[in-house]
């Protein structure tokens, strides 16, 4: 069974429209302690998801949700991880917690003007079609842990090692300190179990006029633009909003699977990959 990290939901209520796209990270625990079947990382965003739909209530913000939801969700996790270690299962370990990106676009409309407002963690993408027809980053985040992966890699490489699973499990002492930092820092910058202090989520708003368009995206639907430079931000929004979102995705798995190379720069040689769309 193919697993899949990335989550899209659509929630409607009281007058708004809540789209949520969240990017689960990738475990570089050896197993699973919480979802055997679907995976931890699935089990969390999944489980996040239906916790902010039930936390979701008129007046209440973004950030207050997501800190309601996530302990909804650690509620579960410490059940969990109880359970599983009344039958014998060892303690899961700190780098196994797991972890996510997440763009959330609250829509609304008040006195007749329609408004977004937008709140991310982490490294996904959102772009805006204004209807004039401009193209507009509305969180034009450059994660800095790129840099020091990229310096890795090209390190690896010159070492001899190719190989995508190979450099990746050549990393993972590295990226498991990594994950322990991101769930025990004290300003959160991702979605974790035990935030120890307050969600550091980038927020903006913007009014959205008639005819505005909205692409939402994880970082593995992103790659089209970067790193494998088939599309500019703007030629990828009319390319999805003209050909559909399915389209997009076939396309990126035939480029993964039919040009050599793809994962030179990234840790995994392929991603999972979510799109959503707004149109206004």
């Amino acid at each position: 069974m193919t697993r899949n990290d990335d989550h899209v939901a659509v929630f409607d209520h009281a007058g708004a429209t809540d789209i949520l796209v969240i990017d689960g990270g990738t475990s570089v625990a050896q197993r699973d302690y919480l979802d055997p079947v679907h995976g931890d990382v699935s089990w969390f965003v999944r489980a996040f998801t239906a916790a902010v739909e039930q936390e979701l209530a008129p007046g209440r913000s973004q950030q207050a949700c997501v800190h309601a939801a996530i302990a909804v969700v650690c509620y579960s996790f410490d059940r969990l991880t109880r359970a599983g270690q009344a039958t014998g299962q060892s303690a899961m370990p700190l780098h196994a917690w797991p972890i996510a990106a997440m763009t959330w676009l609250r829509i609304d409309e008040r006195d007749g003007v329609g408004r977004a407002a937008l709140y991310s963690l982490g490294d996904c993408k959102s772009l805006l079609r204004t209807a004039a027809g401009d193209c507009v980053d509305l969180d034009p985040f450059v994660n800095p842990q790129d840099a020091v992966l990229q310096a890795e890699i090209a390190r690896l490489r010159a070492d001899g090692v190719i190989d995508a699973e190979q450099r990746r499990e050549r990393m993972l002492p590295m990226l498991r300190a990594r994950r322990e930092f991101q769930n025990t820092q004290s300003a959160p910058t991702v979605l974790c179990l035990r935030p120890v202090g307050a969600f550091q989520a980038r927020t903006r708003r913007v009014e959205l006029e008639s005819g505005t368009r909205l692409l939402i995206m994880t970082d593995g639907f992103y790659r089209l633009v970067d790193p494998y430079g088939r599309y500019t931000d703007d030629a990828l929004m009319d390319a999805c909003l003209n050909r559909g979102l399915p389209a997009m995705l076939d396309e990126l798995r035939t480029h993964e699977a039919v040009a050599g190379g793809t994962g030179a720069r990234a840790v995994k040689a392929a991603d999972d990959a979510s799109a959503a769309i707004w149109a206004g």
